[in-house]
């Protein structure tokens, strides 16, 4: 049987910008306390070019409110090594909308170039949720629009665009967020949350066969629970106790491994749904 040759030593050591010459889409990315504007901020750091989507009403609706997106992008921006070889690009969206989803994908191709290869499907309905007897039509229609069908859309767009590329053009990569639903407890206070998560988790497989053929790679990141400026005192405290740590977890903490599956080093890995949560005790 043939053996593969060793990598030569040269192969074996890291290059500082492995993501040089890459283009990403990175949704969700509307705050800079969220994990959206750290993972866009690795990438552009690995040399990649990134377009970042946001969609300014869903924070302005929250506790947390909502960034001006140019000072995102600012943020996201000074991670560049070389300015002059990275571009930060940006744009709103809303992936409910009829056609919403590869239309994004089609500007974001456009803005960088006529390419995206890798595509962070960050974004997430937050809210709007409750236990089995409180939740409704509405609430599980929403997350279904938003934390769900937005999803598998907009793979579906990035698919067909990976597709009138060369065949086994590299360094196509898909990576989509889930929730720690599947874990012990469950999410029993956000139910319609927890069901649009698990069923990214459960497609994961299938979405990695079938983009295996484009040389696309598929994995889901659960990034446990992150401090994203939405929580303080008593129970940040006490949630914080339950990490061997004794802190809770930091965007850039999923955001380090969300860059890494980004780049040649994580070729091999595909169809996984990865936990990144530090030790966390449920």
């Amino acid at each position: 049987m043939p053996q593969l040759p060793h990598p030569t030593p040269e192969q074996l050591r890291r290059d500082p910008l492995p993501l040089r010459g890459r283009t990403a889409l990175v949704t969700g990315a509307s705050r800079r306390g969220g994990i959206g504007h750290a993972v866009a901020r690795r990438l552009v750091a690995y040399g990649a070019s990134v377009y970042l989507h946001h969609h300014v009403p869903h924070d302005a609706a929250m506790p947390w409110g909502a960034d001006r997106p140019e000072d995102v992008v600012a943020s996201v921006r000074d991670a560049a090594p070389d300015p002059r070889q990275a571009q930060v690009l940006h744009g709103p969206g809303d992936l409910t909308e009829a056609g919403g989803p590869a239309r994004l994908l089609a500007e974001a191709a456009d803005a960088l170039g006529g390419r995206v290869d890798v595509l962070v499907a960050n974004h997430a309905l937050s809210g709007d949720d409750g236990p089995l007897d409180a939740i409704d039509q509405g609430m599980l229609d929403r997350h279904w629009a938003v934390d769900t069908r937005s999803v598998i859309l907009l793979v579906q767009a990035y698919a067909r665009l990976r597709a009138e590329l060369p065949p086994r053009t590299p360094g196509g990569r898909v990576v989509m967020m889930t929730s720690g639903q599947d874990m012990a407890g469950g999410m029993p206070g956000e139910v319609a949350y927890a069901l649009q998560k698990g069923a990214l988790a459960s497609a994961t497989r299938t979405l990695a066969s079938t983009l295996a053929d484009l040389a696309v790679t598929v994995n889901t990141v659960n990034p446990g629970p992150v401090d994203t400026d939405y929580l303080t005192c008593e129970v940040y405290d006490a949630v914080a106790a339950r990490f061997p740590g004794g802190r809770w977890g930091m965007p850039d903490d999923p955001a380090r491994l969300i860059a890494w599956l980004a780049t040649d080093e994580a070729e091999w890995i595909t169809g996984n749904v990865i936990d990144s949560e530090g030790g966390f005790r449920r």
